[in-house]
């Protein structure tokens, strides 16, 4: 924490801290996200860089904020980040996420067979495209916190779990499960632009959204889309409806959230 502290008249942390309706959750822990203060007044947002991807700020009273998200796979103890070059130390500490098992009738979902695996791999480059567009200022304004996308439960499937289908382990949980009626409307959570609609083997019907700053959003299991590649949407607009296409057991909501370059909570930066 040296460098933290030595340089702590020019930023501070805000973890928990919610001044104002903008504010979002902090949670400084693998797949969580922080948020930093910064005293810094000129016109230009400052360019803050974590993990080796340029990460989001926000414009305040007081000056800019920093928003980070951290990676799942992040390991606990000291990580840094640069702002305009200069750097900064905060700490991660653990967190143990529950683990999920899920049971499939369709093995396929589980143990793909060898065509699967073709258009898994096809479809990984697919998925990696969409989510690395070029950097771009806020699409639109009060970006963060965002609008949930649909009213559901929340259940098992909670961001951050350790999934294990059929006895079999897998990745951890990238995104939030909502359970809700199949045909309900999924609504744009920000203002944003449609980078990729496209039918997956694993997360069935998905529209990716970008918000800009390295913002994304992903919306898994779709029923049918209301949206194309290209499109701009605003907050509130249907995107599409909730469905249980690709590895779903029944209708719900995978909801992702992409922050330089890394899945986070879903919950910690939206207005629940």
């Amino acid at each position: 924490m040296k460098n933290f502290l030595k340089y702590s008249w020019f930023i501070c942390v805000l973890f928990g801290y919610q001044a104002d309706a903008n504010v979002i959750q902090t949670e400084a822990v693998p797949g969580g996200v922080v948020e930093f203060q910064l005293n810094f007044s000129s016109e230009t947002p400052p360019t803050v860089m974590y993990a080796g991807h340029q990460a989001a700020v926000i414009r305040d009273q007081q000056g800019w904020r920093a928003i980070l998200g951290i990676p799942l796979s992040a390991k606990v103890g000291t990580h840094s980040f640069e702002v305009n070059g200069k750097q900064f130390n905060f700490e991660v500490q653990d967190k143990a996420y529950p683990t999920q098992h899920v049971k499939l009738n369709n093995k396929r979902k589980v143990n793909p067979n060898s065509e699967d695996m073709q258009r898994i791999t096809r479809e990984k480059q697919q998925i990696s495209a969409a989510l690395s567009q070029p950097w771009t200022d806020w699409i639109g304004e009060a970006t963060l916190p965002l609008q949930k996308p649909v009213d559901g439960k929340l259940g098992n499937g909670r961001f951050g779990s350790r999934r294990v289908f059929n006895g079999q382990p897998r990745q951890p949980h990238t995104g939030l499960d909502i359970t809700v009626a199949q045909g309900t409307p999924i609504l744009a959570p920000a203002d944003g632009v449609v980078v990729d609609v496209n039918d997956y083997f694993f997360n069935g019907n998905t529209v990716f959204l970008s918000h800009g700053q390295g913002v994304m959003t992903m919306y898994c299991h779709l029923n049918d889309f209301a949206v194309q590649a290209g499109q701009q949407v605003r907050r509130g607009d249907v995107l599409g409806t909730v469905g249980k296409t690709g590895r779903a057991t029944g209708p719900h909501l995978h909801w992702g959230v992409w922050m330089n370059h890394t899945w986070v909570n879903p919950e910690l930066v939206t207005d629940f």
